[in-house]
């Protein structure tokens, strides 16, 4: 309606001028903060944001956790926002906008978007209010009608859209480029796609991007590698670096082994090497292995780098030492590469060599009350001991709760007759008829 129209209804009604061109430039700046995610990004005017995490989703832990990262990051900002993962770029758009599930199984679109509305399959709205008119009133209202009549009657964007969502019919996306960052981009006569090519091409990336960091004298704590099939299709693979980096050599290796999440397809006609986060580098000297002084620090962050691309940057971490009496509060996850800080734990109290993060329930059986057991049961296993040290008495720390004031525990370190060694507690003393629990095994 008008203006008029709805002041006449709404006499104190708050009327602000649409400025479309700033709501795109700020989804435009947006979208190349969501470059953080996944070097595929595509702005979807006037409310959307197309990302491709197929190569990337690696990095944080997952895809679940990846979308809740992007939700939780948004919301801080101010931002309501609501994300959708599915295999077609239409899916999650009418998943994100019409549907209750975040991610959508591979495979299942068609059931995931079937009860959906036909607004979800991004349709005009002319074009949806004349399906409607006919009774046409959802995606599968869609799919089960003939295919030759819908396109003569409503033409040919209904089908396409429905292909689109299902993944029957591929959908290119134009790449987000941020500006100002280092990028190296190769062009091929003829499509390419056998791996050594790729690995050649690889190479060739990694000299001439490590060239341009060199000149700015910075170097790449995250690589995104993109390769365009013939058929227009993006094919994405995202490395994370322990610390910043700019020797070919070291980033080819890792790129190399992230070749495995690529689909040549019909080959590829393009390629490019983006370092979607830098840090400024300082030189180091390099002096050879035999001239290293005796108790030197290595550089272990090659090793870490690849360790991640293969198993996963969550799963490479080393453990610190933190002041607190109780065990399973004295140690914490870093990451490999991580300073330490002086801290260390006591060497007069010897620890097993694998220590359960909840003790297990154990029954024991104990001569006199304060001596440690004589046999214990675990997991169904009788353990009959044969020699044992303690009590060790810890308590628990007032200063973090009330309920802690309380809390005595006596460790014993014990070894059975069959060599093994494990570490016991009571959780109370025995007139107060204290539970016996298993914390740890191994050397002690």
């Amino acid at each position: 309606m008008t203006v008029t129209h709805a002041q006449s209804l709404v006499p104190d009604l708050c009327v602000l001028n649409a400025t479309p061109e700033e709501d795109e430039a700020a989804l435009l700046r947006l979208a190349v903060w969501c470059v953080k995610y996944s070097p595929l990004v595509t702005p979807d005017p006037p409310d959307g944001i197309f990302i491709d995490v197929a190569g990337s989703a690696h990095l944080f832990q997952g895809e679940a956790a990846l979308i809740r990262d992007v939700c939780r990051r948004l919301a801080t900002q101010g931002i309501r926002a609501k994300a959708a993962l599915a295999d077609t770029p239409g899916c999650a758009w009418a998943m994100a906008r019409f549907g209750d599930a975040s991610i959508v199984s591979p495979g299942r679109c068609s059931e995931a978007i079937a009860s959906l509305p036909v607004a979800s399959l991004r349709l005009p709205a002319a074009l949806i209010s004349s399906l409607r008119d006919v009774g046409i009133e959802r995606v599968a209202h869609i799919a089960s009608k003939p295919r030759a009549s819908l396109k003569l009657r409503f033409g040919g964007d209904v089908l396409l859209r429905l292909d689109q969502a299902l993944g029957s019919a591929q959908e290119a996306l134009t790449s987000l480029i941020p500006p100002e960052v280092p990028r190296a981009e190769l062009r091929f006569a003829e499509p390419v796609g056998d791996p050594e090519d790729l690995k050649r091409i690889i190479n060739k990336l990694a000299d001439m991007l490590c060239a341009e960091l060199e000149k700015r004298g910075v170097g790449a704590r995250r690589l995104d590698l993109v390769f365009i099939r013939v058929d227009n299709i993006a094919q994405a693979a995202r490395i994370g670096l322990s610390r910043p980096y700019r020797e070919p050599k070291h980033l080819s290796k890792l790129l190399s082994e992230r070749l495995v999440v690529i689909d040549p397809g019909f080959g590829i006609e393009s390629a490019g090497l983006t370092a979607s986060w830098v840090e400024a580098i300082t030189e180091r000297q390099t002096i050879g292995r035999h001239l290293h002084d005796d108790g030197s620090d290595v550089d272990i962050s090659q090793l870490v780098d690849t360790l991640g691309v293969r198993l996963g940057q969550n799963k490479i971490f080393r453990l610190a030492p933190v002041e607190s009496a109780l065990p399973e509060r004295a140690v914490k996850r870093v990451s490999a590469l991580h300073p330490a800080k002086g801290s260390a734990w006591p060497a007069n109290l010897p620890r097993p060599a694998r220590l359960f993060e909840h003790p297990e329930r154990v029954e024991a059986v104990a001569e006199l009350p304060d001596h440690p057991p004589r046999l214990f049961i675990w997991r169904n296993v009788r353990h009959r001991i044969a020699k044992a040290d303690g009590p060790e008495r810890i308590h628990g720390e007032w200063w973090v709760s009330e309920r802690e004031t309380e809390l005595v525990r006596d460790y014993y370190r014990v070894e059975t007759a069959d060599g093994s060694r494990y570490w016991l507690f009571r959780d109370a003393p025995a007139e107060q008829g204290g539970s016996w629990w298993l914390h740890g095994v191994g050397e002690a």
